[in-house]
């Protein structure tokens, strides 16, 4: 049996307190998805079955129910440890930097885990592109940064692979437009790269119709039905529609998801930060054909 994670108990804790995934998602601050893939995760943990679906809702079966009350304890005990530390708790500022479709997907669960063990420190959060990061952390402006890693702008941690994919709206036909409109980042942009190299490797006319390097600004394109983009599967919002080879786009490379330090003297909260950014991007695993343990 593998070790317990803390953040699973509590939102297992949450479920049973609420008997809804919807509620307790809203409690721990995580989507629906990502409740369900937590709780499948603990279940591969205990190596047991803790849910059971009754109709719509969900209950707990009779090893959730003696896992319930280990789980209360664990919490508990958790918090009075951390409680008990409070005068020696980390204090100042750190710096992080991210891209903000990064921001969107991981910064809830981040802030929340760092916010519970650090309630002292300061956050100072910037969200731009991963060359512009890069750039800050090199010069000491920011203390670490979460990229989209590529090989060639030299070594990053990696805390999280994702595919790369092709995405439309789910009301529209843009996709089958010729030449194809695409909403893209900036020419810089490394996701913009393996797009259009694709699409010329597989000989299908495109056009550049939508440029930004603010993943909100390229959503807003997808949805309106005016343009097919490529984005990390854990960004695919409700409303778009994933593309594959039977729509005539080709398969895309894998998203390195890298963690990168500034470099000098000791920095205890960034090292802080860093433990949780990597459980964090850990414990959320997929959001794509996640099946939840029980549906309301």
């Amino acid at each position: 049996m593998h070790l317990l994670d803390i953040d699973q108990l509590r939102t297992f804790v949450a479920i049973a307190d609420t008997g809804s995934f919807t509620r307790a998602a809203e409690i721990v601050h995580k989507t629906q998805s990502a409740v369900s893939m937590q709780m499948k995760r603990l279940e591969d943990r205990v190596g047991k079955t803790i849910f059971e679906r009754d109709g719509r809702l969900s209950k707990l079966t009779d090893e959730g129910e003696r896992l319930l009350d280990y789980a209360r304890r664990i919490v508990r005990l958790n918090a009075e440890c951390i409680a008990s530390f409070n005068d020696n708790e980390l204090t100042g500022r750190v710096r992080l930097g991210l891209p903000d479709d990064y921001a969107d997907r991981y910064l809830p669960e981040i802030l929340a885990r760092f916010s519970r063990s650090n309630p002292k420190a300061e956050v100072t959060v910037m969200c731009e592109p991963t060359h512009n990061l890069i750039e800050r952390v090199q010069h000491g402006d920011i203390d670490l940064a979460i990229i989209t890693h590529v090989d060639r702008r030299g070594p990053s941690e990696i805390v999280r692979i994702e595919q790369l994919l092709w995405v439309t709206s789910s009301r529209h036909g843009v996709h089958e437009e010729t030449p194809i409109p695409l909403a893209l980042g900036r020419p810089n942009c490394d996701w913009r790269h393996s797009a259009t190299e694709a699409l010329e490797s597989a000989d299908r006319p495109f056009r550049i119709a939508y440029v930004s390097w603010h993943s909100t600004a390229v959503g807003a394109a997808v949805l309106a039905g005016l343009a097919v983009s490529v984005l990390p599967e854990s960004a695919v919002r409700p409303g778009m529609r994933i593309l594959g080879p039977s729509d005539g786009f080709p398969a895309l490379p894998s998203c390195k998801i890298g963690l990168i330090r500034a470099r000098g003297e000791e920095n205890p909260l960034a090292d802080a930060l860093g433990f949780h950014i990597k459980q964090s991007l850990d414990n959320l695993g997929s959001t794509r054909n996640v099946q939840p343990i029980a549906a309301e």
